[in-house]
Protein backbone atom coordinates (compact mmCIF):
# COMPACT_ATOMS: atom_id res chain seq x y z
CA UNK A 1 0.00 0.00 0.00
CA UNK A 2 1.30 3.50 -0.73
CA UNK A 3 0.36 7.10 -0.06
CA UNK A 4 1.11 8.63 -3.43
CA UNK A 5 4.37 6.87 -4.36
CA UNK A 6 5.62 6.41 -0.78
CA UNK A 7 5.17 3.21 1.23
CA UNK A 8 2.73 3.34 4.13
CA UNK A 9 2.80 1.51 7.44
CA UNK A 10 0.27 1.52 10.23
CA UNK A 11 0.54 1.52 13.99
CA UNK A 12 -1.41 -1.60 14.88
CA UNK A 13 -4.35 -1.14 17.24
CA UNK A 14 -4.45 -4.86 18.11
CA UNK A 15 -2.31 -8.00 18.03
CA UNK A 16 -1.78 -9.49 14.56
CA UNK A 17 0.16 -12.17 12.70
CA UNK A 18 2.40 -11.54 9.69
CA UNK A 19 0.96 -13.33 6.65
CA UNK A 20 4.46 -13.80 5.23
CA UNK A 21 6.56 -15.10 8.13
CA UNK A 22 3.75 -15.80 10.65
CA UNK A 23 5.50 -13.86 13.43
CA UNK A 24 3.17 -12.56 16.14
CA UNK A 25 2.97 -8.76 16.36
CA UNK A 26 1.63 -6.93 19.39
CA UNK A 27 -0.52 -3.84 19.58
CA UNK A 28 1.43 -0.66 18.83
CA UNK A 29 3.87 -2.26 16.38
CA UNK A 30 4.39 -1.01 12.84
CA UNK A 31 2.69 -3.17 10.22
CA UNK A 32 2.29 -3.04 6.46
CA UNK A 33 -1.23 -3.72 5.26
CA UNK A 34 -2.64 -4.04 1.74
CA UNK A 35 -4.97 -6.26 -0.28
CA UNK A 36 -2.22 -7.86 -2.34
CA UNK A 37 0.08 -8.97 0.48
CA UNK A 38 -2.21 -8.84 3.51
CA UNK A 39 -0.60 -8.08 6.86
CA UNK A 40 3.19 -7.98 6.93
CA UNK A 41 5.74 -7.19 9.58
CA UNK A 42 8.26 -4.45 8.91
CA UNK A 43 10.98 -6.95 8.02
CA UNK A 44 8.84 -8.70 5.44
CA UNK A 45 7.80 -5.31 4.04
CA UNK A 46 11.54 -4.59 3.63
CA UNK A 47 11.33 -1.58 5.92
CA UNK A 48 13.31 -2.98 8.85
CA UNK A 49 16.22 -0.94 10.17
CA UNK A 50 14.41 2.35 9.71
CA UNK A 51 13.96 4.85 12.55
CA UNK A 52 10.69 6.52 13.46
CA UNK A 53 10.60 10.31 13.09
CA UNK A 54 7.44 11.72 14.73
CA UNK A 55 5.38 14.36 12.95
CA UNK A 56 5.72 17.94 14.13
CA UNK A 57 8.73 19.43 12.38
CA UNK A 58 7.85 19.78 8.72
CA UNK A 59 11.31 20.95 7.64
CA UNK A 60 13.05 18.08 9.43
CA UNK A 61 10.64 15.53 7.96
CA UNK A 62 11.00 16.94 4.46
CA UNK A 63 14.79 16.82 4.63
CA UNK A 64 14.94 13.36 6.19
CA UNK A 65 12.66 11.92 3.52
CA UNK A 66 14.80 13.47 0.78
CA UNK A 67 17.98 12.03 2.30
CA UNK A 68 16.66 8.52 2.99
CA UNK A 69 16.91 5.82 0.33
CA UNK A 70 14.05 3.92 2.00
CA UNK A 71 11.10 5.47 3.78
CA UNK A 72 7.47 5.05 4.70
CA UNK A 73 4.65 7.21 6.00
CA UNK A 74 3.32 6.10 9.39
CA UNK A 75 -0.46 6.25 9.89
CA UNK A 76 -2.80 5.38 12.73
CA UNK A 77 -6.55 4.99 12.67
CA UNK A 78 -8.39 7.21 15.14
CA UNK A 79 -11.64 5.54 16.33
CA UNK A 80 -12.80 8.82 17.90
CA UNK A 81 -12.44 10.77 14.65
CA UNK A 82 -13.03 7.72 12.44
CA UNK A 83 -10.17 8.60 10.13
CA UNK A 84 -6.53 7.84 9.53
CA UNK A 85 -4.03 10.29 10.99
CA UNK A 86 -0.40 10.77 10.05
CA UNK A 87 1.95 10.04 12.94
CA UNK A 88 5.32 10.54 11.30
CA UNK A 89 7.66 8.71 8.96
CA UNK A 90 10.12 5.82 8.95
CA UNK A 91 13.49 6.83 7.51
CA UNK A 92 17.14 5.85 7.77
CA UNK A 93 18.72 7.02 11.01
CA UNK A 94 21.61 8.67 9.15
CA UNK A 95 19.03 10.69 7.20
CA UNK A 96 17.58 12.03 10.46
CA UNK A 97 21.05 12.97 11.70
CA UNK A 98 21.89 14.77 8.46
CA UNK A 99 18.51 16.52 8.42
CA UNK A 100 18.95 17.67 12.04
CA UNK A 101 22.39 19.05 11.18
CA UNK A 102 20.99 20.93 8.18
CA UNK A 103 18.15 22.29 10.31
CA UNK A 104 20.65 23.42 12.93
CA UNK A 105 22.67 25.27 10.31
CA UNK A 106 19.51 26.90 9.01
CA UNK A 107 18.50 27.97 12.52
CA UNK A 108 21.95 29.46 13.10
CA UNK A 109 21.66 31.37 9.82
CA UNK A 110 18.14 32.56 10.70
CA UNK A 111 19.28 33.68 14.15
CA UNK A 112 22.09 35.72 12.59
CA UNK A 113 19.55 37.27 10.22
CA UNK A 114 17.21 38.04 13.14
CA UNK A 115 20.07 39.68 15.05
CA UNK A 116 21.03 41.76 12.02
CA UNK A 117 17.40 42.78 11.53
CA UNK A 118 17.09 43.77 15.20
CA UNK A 119 20.23 45.89 14.95
CA UNK A 120 18.96 47.60 11.79
CA UNK A 121 15.60 48.25 13.44
CA UNK A 122 17.24 49.67 16.56
CA UNK A 123 19.45 51.98 14.50
CA UNK A 124 16.46 53.11 12.44
CA UNK A 125 14.41 53.68 15.61
CA UNK A 126 17.15 55.78 17.24
CA UNK A 127 17.48 57.84 14.07
CA UNK A 128 13.72 58.36 13.91
CA UNK A 129 13.56 59.57 17.52
CA UNK A 130 16.54 61.88 16.93
CA UNK A 131 14.91 63.28 13.77
CA UNK A 132 11.64 63.72 15.67
CA UNK A 133 13.43 65.65 18.44
CA UNK A 134 15.22 67.78 15.84
CA UNK A 135 11.87 68.59 14.22
CA UNK A 136 10.48 69.62 17.62
CA UNK A 137 13.35 72.09 17.99
CA UNK A 138 12.84 73.31 14.42
CA UNK A 139 9.17 74.07 15.07
CA UNK A 140 9.69 75.22 18.65
CA UNK A 141 13.20 76.72 18.83
CA UNK A 142 12.57 77.92 22.35
CA UNK A 143 11.94 74.39 23.68
CA UNK A 144 14.74 73.07 25.91
CA UNK A 145 16.72 70.34 24.13
CA UNK A 146 16.16 67.90 27.01
CA UNK A 147 12.41 68.38 26.74
CA UNK A 148 12.53 67.96 22.97
CA UNK A 149 14.29 64.63 23.50
CA UNK A 150 11.75 63.60 26.15
CA UNK A 151 8.86 64.52 23.84
CA UNK A 152 10.32 62.43 21.03
CA UNK A 153 11.11 59.45 23.24
CA UNK A 154 7.61 59.31 24.72
CA UNK A 155 5.65 60.10 21.55
CA UNK A 156 7.62 57.57 19.48
CA UNK A 157 7.67 54.72 22.00
CA UNK A 158 7.05 51.44 20.18
CA UNK A 159 3.61 49.83 20.54
CA UNK A 160 2.37 52.83 22.54
CA UNK A 161 -0.17 53.90 19.87
CA UNK A 162 0.82 57.50 20.60
CA UNK A 163 0.98 60.10 17.87
CA UNK A 164 4.66 59.36 17.23
CA UNK A 165 3.75 55.94 15.84
CA UNK A 166 1.39 57.40 13.22
CA UNK A 167 2.26 57.65 9.53
CA UNK A 168 2.06 61.46 9.72
CA UNK A 169 4.57 61.54 12.54
CA UNK A 170 6.92 59.14 10.75
CA UNK A 171 6.80 61.55 7.83
CA UNK A 172 7.73 64.31 10.34
CA UNK A 173 4.59 66.24 9.44
CA UNK A 174 4.29 69.55 11.34
CA UNK A 175 0.80 68.82 12.67
CA UNK A 176 1.79 65.45 14.14
CA UNK A 177 4.89 66.91 15.81
CA UNK A 178 2.81 69.77 17.21
CA UNK A 179 0.31 67.30 18.70
CA UNK A 180 3.10 65.49 20.52
CA UNK A 181 4.50 68.77 21.86
CA UNK A 182 1.07 69.92 22.98
CA UNK A 183 0.47 66.62 24.82
CA UNK A 184 3.80 66.97 26.62
CA UNK A 185 3.13 70.53 27.64
CA UNK A 186 -0.33 69.61 28.90
CA UNK A 187 1.10 67.02 31.29
CA UNK A 188 4.43 68.64 32.19
CA UNK A 189 3.61 72.38 32.33
CA UNK A 190 0.00 72.65 33.49
CA UNK A 191 -2.25 71.43 36.30
CA UNK A 192 -3.97 69.02 33.94
CA UNK A 193 -3.07 65.79 35.79
CA UNK A 194 -4.04 67.29 39.16
CA UNK A 195 -7.37 68.47 37.75
CA UNK A 196 -8.06 65.00 36.36
CA UNK A 197 -7.24 63.46 39.74
CA UNK A 198 -9.92 65.66 41.27
CA UNK A 199 -12.49 63.96 39.07
CA UNK A 200 -12.89 66.55 36.33
CA UNK A 201 -13.73 65.06 32.91
CA UNK A 202 -10.81 65.14 30.40
CA UNK A 203 -12.63 67.44 27.96
CA UNK A 204 -13.35 69.97 30.70
CA UNK A 205 -9.85 69.63 32.11
CA UNK A 206 -8.31 70.34 28.70
CA UNK A 207 -10.47 73.43 28.39
CA UNK A 208 -9.24 74.68 31.77
CA UNK A 209 -5.55 74.35 30.87
CA UNK A 210 -5.77 75.49 27.25
CA UNK A 211 -4.53 79.03 27.91
CA UNK A 212 -1.56 77.72 29.93
CA UNK A 213 -0.61 75.41 27.06
CA UNK A 214 -0.78 78.22 24.52
CA UNK A 215 1.48 80.45 26.63
CA UNK A 216 4.16 77.75 26.80
CA UNK A 217 3.87 76.99 23.09
CA UNK A 218 4.12 80.68 22.22
CA UNK A 219 7.27 80.98 24.30
CA UNK A 220 8.77 77.89 22.73
CA UNK A 221 7.98 79.17 19.25
CA UNK A 222 9.94 82.27 20.16
CA UNK A 223 6.85 84.52 20.14
CA UNK A 224 6.37 87.21 22.74
CA UNK A 225 4.28 86.32 25.83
Amino acid sequence: MSEGTRAVVWISHKAARCDACTIEMTRGEFIALDREHGIRCIKCARLDGLAFLPAGDAALTRRALALSARSAVVLKFSPARRRKERQGVLVEETAIEQAELANSRDETRREVQRQQRRIRDEVAERKYIADFAAKVVELFPGAPSKEAEAIAARACEKYSMRVGRSARAKALADDAIALAVRAHVRHAHTEYDRILAEGVEPIAARRLVRSSIERVLARWRGAAD
